[in-house]
């Protein structure tokens, strides 16, 4: 499989991001081309920091103010492939929730409304269009310190919008390295737009190719750089795992007792827990309850089974191995009878491609109860929409 991993260990903006994404072999005709079609062409030269050359990108274009709708509608109007056009609105919405979560409704965005931001995401999502890997991976992200001045005031860094975007975005940040705000939002946006490509567990690798991306300023202390790895991955089509098998025969209590000790089981920490009816001695009808761990929890879940069934006796098989597909847990938008609400949704991977979508039932099952319909059709619904997401927003499944 062939992946990009992106190191934003010095920060990241959205010029840096597309110039590394450059320097690791993106088209530059194409992205220029999709940058230039929304302001003059960007000028795209070699520059090193702190002895590191990189390529630097400049856009050249002057500040606005613009509403989401504006700015969506520059971006469908770009000379840009239709994938890297859906993501790039996929990042803008990412950055006006975040300000509206943080300053409350508004009409215009702030700098991200000007044409040079615009034409940064565009650049990016195109860039990242046509190195045509598999998966993404995003490094931890190192967000400065010290504090910064606004249009609303001085805030610690990082940013509150920069903040509001990584908020549930499973992306790994770090505080330090230097004064100053290292992360913009735009480069919030885009990686974790970027980092929403499910990914498996990033197994062993080859590097193909190593890139940097060249932030404007030129501090002497360390390289205001971001870098770019296209890899190849050598990993198995599944991880391997270890978990103790719990395993207990009951027949002297009722279903609702045996359905309760499951649910106290997966409430402790149980990876599964189930029930298989079975005759035992005698020809009495029992159940065998299995309860799937990882050793550290095994001896309390022994004693809840104990206590829970009144069984004598709890049987544990240790270590077992099993293999276990790689997922990840990614929210969509869901309509249903003219509502929308966002409903997490968890990936079933194997070799970088989705081959599965499960809506998580817990979140179905409330909003189909406020609606008054039957589960199985939120989770349709939803279903549905976790895959129309994936093809929509990055034009790759299985």
């Amino acid at each position: 499989m062939r992946a990009l991993i992106l190191d934003p260990f010095h920060g990241a903006a959205g010029d840096m991001v597309t110039a590394a994404l450059l320097d690791c072999g993106a088209d530059r005709e194409r992205v220029a081309r999709a940058m230039g079609s929304l302001v003059t062409a960007p000028e795209i030269t070699t520059v090193t920091r702190c002895g590191i050359r990189a390529v630097h990108i400049r856009t050249c274009a002057g500040r606005s103010h613009r509403t989401l709708e504006e700015v969506l509608a520059r971006c469908a109007g770009a000379d840009a492939p239709e994938a890297a056009r859906a993501m790039a609105h996929n990042v803008f919405r990412r950055i006006a929730a975040a300000e509206e979560r943080v300053h409350g409704a508004r009409t215009h965005f702030h700098e991200v409304g000007a044409d040079d931001a615009i034409a940064d995401v565009i650049g990016a999502c195109t860039a990242l269009h046509t190195l045509d890997v598999d998966y993404v991976a995003i490094l931890p992200i190192t967000l400065g310190g010290g504090s910064i001045s606004g249009s609303h005031g001085t805030y610690p860094v990082p940013a509150p919008a920069t903040a509001a975007i990584l908020e549930g975005s499973n992306l790994g940040v770090l505080h330090g390295l230097s004064d100053g705000e290292l992360l913009t939002p735009t480069g919030a946006a885009l990686l974790a737009e970027f980092a929403s490509i499910p990914e498996p567990e990033l197994g062993p690798y080859i590097i193909t190719r190593t890139g940097y991306g060249a932030g404007t300023r030129d501090p002497t202390e360390t390289p205001n750089v971001l870098r770019a790895m296209i890899v190849e991955t050598t990993g198995a089509l599944f991880r391997e795992d270890s978990v103790d098998v719990l395993e207990t025969n009951v027949d002297d209590i009722s279903g609702e007792v045996v359905a309760h000790a499951i649910s106290r089981c997966m409430e402790e920490g149980a990876r599964d827990a189930s029930a298989l009816p079975l005759v035992m001695k005698k020809g009495r009808p029992g159940y065998l309850v299995r309860v799937i761990c990882t050793n550290d929890r095994s001896p309390r879940l022994a004693e809840l089974l104990a206590r829970e069934l009144g069984t004598l006796g709890v049987r544990c098989i240790p270590a077992v191995h099993r293999f276990v597909a790689g997922r990840t847990i990614g929210e969509v938008p869901v309509t249903f009878r003219g509502t929308t609400r966002s409903i997490p949704v968890k990936y079933g991977l194997l070799q970088g491609g989705v081959y599965t979508v499960k809506p998580e039932f817990e979140a179905a099952r409330k909003w189909a109860g406020e609606l008054g319909v039957p589960v199985r059709t939120i989770l349709q619904a939803a279903t549905d929409a976790g895959w129309k997401a994936l093809r929509d927003t990055h034009d790759r499944y299985p």
